[in-house]
């Protein structure tokens, strides 16, 4: 088995990059050798040039058609596709002039691949590999024919030993530099993911603090109820029918608010099957508000396209309009407007009462974008549905009506709970 530090997900495409590169090569390499013996009329060694490009385009075949496997591709067989590289580039080089032959800094190009892609002793491995081919080919080479001719001696070879020294010293820099910045580009690539998982950790626990806190919140309407039924029941008196079923209905709605944290505290986001379109998802809340709001008078009506966007519920947003609700049924019990438009990207949600208004002050406040900060003072409801909003990319706006009330405005795009395919 491999060791898992050794693979990378990147792999089978640098290697897939890497087989191509070389098939370009290759092709350069037949051109160049036609070229030559064609038009510059100079005799190369045909037959072992041949076998060794065939060998190099076989072996690029099968690594092409390996790759289409399911193993997992590790750092070694990257090395080993730039080492296969650098031994075909030397192989040709031995048979067409050595260290004369102007394509010899082309040992720069796989040194410069595994210094960025992999790093480490693979780096240092390939200076080490390419300097090497790149020395021995200084004194182990077929020349080209008449080259002495088309050549002076000493200036020459000045010339041959300044390109070696040249490559060397540009092998040991990209190896240094370019394997640090490198490393460092890991580094960084590695603290981004972090930060992103912990901003996603963040991100649910804020939704869990708000999913609780709105809960919270929540349950101080049937607690508030089943105090003052307490308080007006005598010591020695037996309950009435009516306020016994009173207590048992507020009693089982603080069960279902306790137990909508219990539901959520695994998953904020209801991905595990929570899935409904977002008419019926409108509809249901609106039915559900009406059960523990039995004395409102209300008016809705929804429009949008059909068939409405399919959505992913997410339990704070319950509770955001929830509180929007309530507020509108606590202004005003006996006028509230829901109004609900949309299309595939955004909902725009409108819930209008006719109580006293807000203060000019407070106007100011509650007026303002979600984005703003302006939110003290406006009660915990509110203050719970600009932040579960602000969290999905929404935006809510409240302001007096002209004649009278208030009208709560409510954006929210779609893309942040719209279900994907």
């Amino acid at each position: 088995m491999l060791n898992e530090e050794l693979i990378t997900p990147g792999n089978k495409i640098n290697i897939q990059r890497v087989i191509w590169l070389r098939l370009i090569v290759l092709v350069g390499a037949i051109a160049a050798v036609w070229l030559t013996t064609t038009y510059l009329h100079v005799e190369l060694p045909i037959f072992p040039i041949t076998l060794i490009l065939s060998i190099a385009f076989v072996i690029s075949i099968a690594s092409l058609i390996r790759l289409r496997m399911p193993w997992p591709a590790s750092n070694n067989e990257l090395f080993a596709q730039l080492v296969i590289d650098v031994i075909v580039l030397t192989c040709l080089l031995y048979y067409s002039g050595g260290s004369t032959n102007p394509f010899a800094p082309l040992f720069l190009l796989p040194l410069v691949l595994t210094a960025a892609t992999l790093s480490g002793w693979y780096a240092w491995a390939m200076v080490a590999l390419t300097i090497s081919c790149y020395s021995l080919l200084l004194f182990f080479y077929i020349p080209f024919p008449e080259s002495h001719a088309m050549h002076g001696g000493d200036g020459f070879r000045l010339h041959v030993l300044g390109m070696w020294l040249g490559f060397i010293f540009s092998a040991l820099l990209v190896a240094g530099f370019t394997a640090r910045m490198a490393i460092t580009v890991q580094r960084q690539n590695k603290k981004i993911t972090d930060l992103r998982e912990k901003h996603l950790k963040h991100e649910h626990v804020l939704a869990l603090g708000t999913l609780a806190a709105g809960a919270a919140h929540e349950l101080g309407t049937p607690l508030s109820t089943m105090a003052i039924l307490l308080k007006d029941i005598e010591p020695d008196s037996p309950l009435s029918e009516s306020k016994l079923n009173t207590l048992r209905g507020q009693v089982e709605r603080c069960k279902t608010i306790l137990g909508s944290i219990s539901a959520a505290s695994g998953e904020i986001r209801a991905e595990s099957g929570s899935v409904s379109n977002l008419d019926l998802y409108l509809s249901n809340l609106l039915e559900r508000w009406k059960q523990t709001r039995t004395d409102i008078i209300v008016k809705s009506d929804f429009q949008g396209s059909r068939p409405a966007p399919s959505i992913v519920v997410d339990q704070t947003l319950d509770q955001a309009l929830l509180n929007i609700l309530n507020n509108a049924a606590d202004a005003s019990p006996d006028n509230v407007e829901i109004n609900g438009q949309w299309d595939d990207q955004e909902l725009t949600l409108t819930v209008s009462d006719r109580g006293t208004g807000l203060s000019p002050e407070l106007e100011e406040k509650a007026g303002a974008s979600i984005h703003s900060t302006k939110q003290d003072g406006m009660g915990l409801g509110l203050f719970l549905t600009y932040t579960t909003l602000e969290r999905l990319g929404g935006e809510v706006r409240i302001y007096n009506r002209k004649d009278g009330g208030v009208k709560c405005q409510i954006n929210l795009p779609l893309s942040t709970i719209k279900l994907t395919t």
